[in-house]
């Protein structure tokens, strides 16, 4: 894992991915890049939905997740 920022880029890129995979059920997505890692934060109504979207980062960003802030509804 790297602990350098994302570039604007591969922020664009990655948001893109993670709500193609969750076709829809997950609102407000965003990937939040910080110092040490990247912040996830968005709505899902479901914990399951919320874990799929960490997963989706997890399969193409090398960034460590320092938090997981997605809200279920």
């Amino acid at each position: 894992m790297t602990a350098c920022t994302p570039a604007p880029a591969d922020v664009a890129q990655i948001e893109t991915h993670v709500r193609a995979r969750l076709g829809g059920r997950l609102r407000d997505f965003r990937f939040l890049p910080h110092e040490n890692g990247v912040v996830l934060q968005g709505n899902a109504p479901t914990y399951y939905a919320k874990q799929l979207a960490q997963h989706a980062v997890m399969e193409v960003s090398p960034h460590r997740i320092l938090a997981n802030e997605i809200v279920v509804w």
